[in-house]
């Protein structure tokens, strides 16, 4: 499951090292290049509302096939695609059918015992970020040494042999949900409404995603400009980099067992807060990029594991509804920061880019002082 989890979530990813390619092939501005990495996150999120609820209604292991054929499907697409329109059609539905990895988190945590379900989703979640930043790294890699075209077929070969590899090693799910698709996706708002700690994690999570999302969007832009003016293959190399914050994840799921995981919530709040106050030096010293990327990872991770760990404990019957909530409102924040990213980067370059990565750090730190103070008061 963390393989597939990898394997699957870089579909949304293998663009991002490979926009500032993407623009001179076809001859468009970056901001035009970057709609490619919103659009696929704006597939993503829109897919994750269509069929994150169906696992708990149907049964997972086909449901998961059916997506990844469509995933080869577009991937292939957006290989072939001889237009800038059909490239970020074809990325759209990327995004919408490589939201697996969304069913089966929830899926390892129905199978886990409660007081492993923290470690369970953590190593998982290792897996998924893993996926993301190599991803890039191996896009990279591909990119500058054949093409760019070419990572979108190797893209699709992998789903196919990964769709192979799950229907055979997938144990068989029972739906837990009995009732009609209507009243699924009305039982969404009713659990947002019913649980204040799901609403505040997701606020928490979109404002996360959405910083980490205007910087790796916006990367390759700022190293292939001065004083760096690299290509592709070494914006890719940093997603080695934030391995080490990907390697934090299972810690911070056993923390998040153990005690409260507000506290780790918070902590990785801060980290990405001071991350960007590295990336904002890495304008002028690569250093700073470098450490800036190891504590913006490793924050954001953190907090995702405990975030996630966080909301499996409020209504177990509910785990992939409960993860709709969340990841959706994370990933349309993850949509809204490439956005801004982007627009940064044409407004003030990278200066621009951090701010809006400090505010939103910022925010999601405000956040959590409020519900600290409210908690405090009543204790």
């Amino acid at each position: 499951m963390a393989a597939s989890c990898g394997l699957i979530v870089a579909n949304n990813y293998y663009n991002q090292p490979l926009l500032a390619e993407i623009a001179r092939n076809f001859s468009v501005n970056d901001a035009a290049a970057g709609e490619v990495s919103v659009l696929t996150q704006t597939g993503y999120t829109l897919g994750m509302l269509l069929f994150l609820p169906l696992g708990d209604m149907l049964e997972r292991r086909r449901l998961i096939s059916v997506l990844l054929l469509v995933a080869a499907a577009s991937l292939s697409g957006m290989a072939l695609a001889p237009s800038l329109t059909l490239l970020q059609t074809f990325a759209f539905l990327v995004g919408f059918s490589s939201v697996v990895p969304q069913l089966l988190v929830p899926f390892s945590a129905q199978l886990s015992s409660p007081n492993q379900r923290g470690h369970i989703v953590g190593r998982l979640m290792s897996g998924l970020f893993i996926g993301i930043l190599v991803s890039r790294t191996i896009s990279g890699f591909v990119g500058a040494n054949f093409g760019w075209r070419d990572m979108f077929w190797l893209g699709s070969i992998l789903m196919i042999a990964t769709n192979v590899m799950l229907y055979f090693a997938l144990p068989q799910s029972k739906p837990v949900y009995k009732g009609q698709w209507k009243g699924l996706m009305a039982s969404l708002l009713i659990l947002a409404k019913k649980h204040p700690e799901l609403r505040q994690s997701a606020w928490i999570g979109a404002l996360h995603f959405g910083a980490f999302s205007a910087f790796w969007t916006t990367l390759s832009f700022c190293l292939t400009t001065p004083p760096y003016h690299y290509g592709p293959a070494v914006a890719g190399l940093f997603g080695l980099v934030g391995v080490v914050g990907a390697l934090a994840a299972p810690q911070a799921g056993k923390f998040s067992d153990r005690q409260h995981p507000t506290r780790i919530i918070w902590l990785g709040s801060l980290l990405i807060l001071i991350a960007f106050g590295f990336l904002f030096i890495g304008s002028q010293y690569l250093f700073g990029i470098i450490l800036g990327v190891v504590l913006l990872d490793l924050g954001m991770q953190s907090a995702h594991v405990s975030n996630i760990t966080r909301i499996y404990s409020l209504q177990s019957e509910a785990y992939s509804r409960l993860n709709t909530v969340y990841m959706v409102t994370r990933f349309a924040g993850g949509a809204i920061g490439s956005s801004l990213g982007t627009y940064a980067w044409d407004l003030a370059h990278w200066p621009g880019v951090c701010m809006v990565g400090t505010s939103l750090a910022l925010i999601s730190l405000l956040i959590q002082k409020q519900k600290f103070n409210k908690s405090h008061d009543n204790r």
